[in-house]
């Protein structure tokens, strides 16, 4: 009979499943849940992209594209960056597209990270980049963000945490979970203590479309800085595309040569109908995204003003669609508050540290929900507050 502790990889199994998906399998087996934890957009993909997605079956496109996308897709990306953030990449050498942005973190993480190296991380962020640099037998140095800070990176935060075997830092903002922006300024400082090393890094920007006052920017952008960036975006968030699995990466063409090879060997290609369909939505859907932005705006404003009344102390978020609440002041760790709400009052929202360590104390909830569904929750939740206020 086969050992299955000899065949499977060791470091696999000392992987730890998503601290998201607990809450998840939870709601499952539960009626009359409302659930907050899931980051996709309540909207239905804009029409003229689902329009020309059953364009595309009816005429029968449904082939392998090249590996690295449709080049006339790479050139609207292409073009897209160029609006978005000023910044030039060559369509056919210097953008690839991949199976949603977490194929291109794995892709760039991989690529770039040996057994030995260290890789920064923000935290709280995004669970997956830790995982897939430990795989890759990287050791993963976390760099703490606080609400002190507006959970932003700062520079002496940065320098204090570089080693002679820094490869890589992972930069995600807007940031999932808190929702925190890095400004021009911000960049900038980081910049400056990257300007004379090694250290490439990965600029997260799934949510660069969803910033509230304060228009995104990429490192990018900073001079100095395109030469060691490789960018992560695409549809998911900002065009509500989820299912569609569609993301894109641009860096500088040393990078993408070797990113490429990895790509057409785990992959070939993304999606041929999603590719079509997003070239339309890079075309034409401009106005969904404001309409979808400003509808999050008015979520975002309602959700901080109710958490704060309630006195879970919370910070006001710049971008993405999540807030991040202090529930320090219940006596309650992370996971016994989100255990005990969803079993006493069906509500299911995900742990601060599942995010990190440093998220502790606080909760992530997400703003991808109608009005309608917000206010109900957080009647629920000042229920929940109530009642253990009562008993103590």
């Amino acid at each position: 009979m086969i050992d299955y502790e000899k065949v499977l990889n060791g470091r696999i199994k000392s992987t730890k499943p998503s601290g998201i998906r607990k809450y998840f399998d939870m709601a499952e087996t539960m009626e009359g849940v409302i659930s907050l934890g899931v980051g996709e957009p309540d909207f239905k993909t804009p029409w003229v992209v689902r329009q020309e997605a059953v364009n595309i079956l009816d005429k029968g496109k449904t082939n392998y594209t090249a590996n690295s996308g449709l080049l006339e897709l790479r050139k609207e990306i292409a073009l897209y960056l160029k609006n978005k953030i000023d910044t030039d990449y060559d369509p056919k050498n210097e953008i690839i597209v991949t199976v949603g942005g977490s194929e291109a973190i794995d892709l760039a993480i991989r690529c770039i990270v040996e057994p030995g190296d260290e890789v920064l991380v923000c935290e709280p962020s995004f669970v997956c980049y830790k995982p897939i640099a430990e795989l890759s037998g990287a050791k993963v140095v976390s760099l703490e963000t606080r609400a002190e800070d507006d959970f932003r990176l700062t520079a002496e935060a940065l320098k204090e945490k570089i080693s002679d075997r820094t490869k890589l830092l992972i930069l995600p903002f807007p940031n999932n979970p808190t929702g925190a922006i890095m400004t021009r300024k911000d960049l900038e400082e980081i910049a400056e203590v990257l300007k004379d090393t090694n250290i490439a890094v990965i600029s997260d920007e799934i949510y660069s479309e969803l910033t509230y006052g304060e228009k995104h920017c990429s490192l990018a952008q900073i001079e100095g800085m395109r030469e060691r960036t490789v960018i992560v975006d695409g549809f998911s968030k900002a065009f509500a595309m989820t299912g569609w699995r569609l993301g894109f990466l641009a860096a500088p063409k040393p990078i993408t040569e070797q990113m490429l090879k990895l790509h057409q060997y785990a992959i070939m290609s993304s999606p041929t109908v999603s590719q079509y369909a997003a070239i339309t939505a890079l075309r034409q859907c401009s106005a969904d995204i404001v309409k979808m932005r400003d509808e999050y705006n008015m979520r975002r404003r309602y959700l901080v003003d109710a958490f704060n009344r309630m006195g879970l102390e919370c910070f006001t978020p710049k971008g993405a669609f999540y807030v991040f609440p202090s529930i320090k002041s219940t006596g309650l760790t992370s996971e016994e508050f989100c255990e005990k709400l969803i079993l006493e009052k069906r509500v299911a929202v995900v742990p601060g540290n599942a995010f990190g360590d440093c998220g502790e104390g606080y909760i992530r909830v997400s703003y991808a929900y109608s009005i309608a569904h917000l206010k109900e929750a957080i009647k629920r939740i000042g229920e929940f507050l109530e009642e253990r206020n009562k008993v103590s």
